[in-house]
């Protein structure tokens, strides 16, 4: 069984999304959820659907404690759904090509530090976007510039607001990113890379 392990800051929607997708998958399970704030929603939501959590501080992140720990857990893969911090490059490193993010934007554009949940779909109306959408993508040491590997779009309307768009934008990450992610670990699986 390929173990997934999912960092995520937030509601947790994404988290569980993910769990209810591989729930049945004879080949890929979500084994943990870790958290960079002990009193984010998607440790109440984890702990309803009975998936172990590990609350975390930054300096545990950054120094390799985080890393340590996914190891003792035996995580094959490290999925990011909403997790804030820039990822250290001691986890980039001792998971190469293994952690994976989605961003609720089209990259390259509206990616970088800051740039996350309603701050993108405000720069999205602002700089009058005809389209927005998510971007899956490979982590590695900087913030949202990995190796792409899907993308989804939508129209921003005329009359589009950030919460319209937000809406808009969790539709598209509820249905292509635990597909995106079953085909891409077992492509690494195949590959015999975990």
């Amino acid at each position: 069984m390929i173990r997934l392990g999912i960092f995520a800051s937030g509601n947790g929607t994404n988290a569980i999304n993910l769990n209810h997708y591989f729930n049945k998958n004879t080949s890929i399970e979500v084994a943990k959820v870790y958290c960079n704030n002990p009193v984010a929603g998607v440790i109440t939501r984890a702990f309803s659907d009975d998936i172990p959590t590990h609350v975390f501080t930054r300096r545990q992140l950054n120094t390799g404690a985080v890393l340590k720990q996914l190891k003792r857990d035996k995580i094959d893969v490290v999925i990011l759904a909403g997790f804030l911090w820039l990822i250290p490059e001691n986890l980039v490193t001792g998971y190469p090509k293994k952690i994976i993010n989605v961003h609720p934007a089209l990259l390259p554009k509206f990616g970088g530090k800051g740039m996350y949940g309603m701050n993108v779909h405000e720069a999205v109306i602002e700089n009058k976007e005809s389209k927005s959408g998510i971007t899956i993508h490979v982590v590695d040491e900087s913030y949202d510039t990995g190796d792409h590997l899907f993308q989804a779009q939508v129209d921003v309307e005329h009359d589009e607001t950030p919460e319209s768009l937000a809406e808009k934008i969790h539709v598209l990450e509820y249905k292509h990113f635990p597909e995106v992610i079953e085909q891409y670990v077992l492509s690494l699986s195949q590959a015999k890379s975990i």
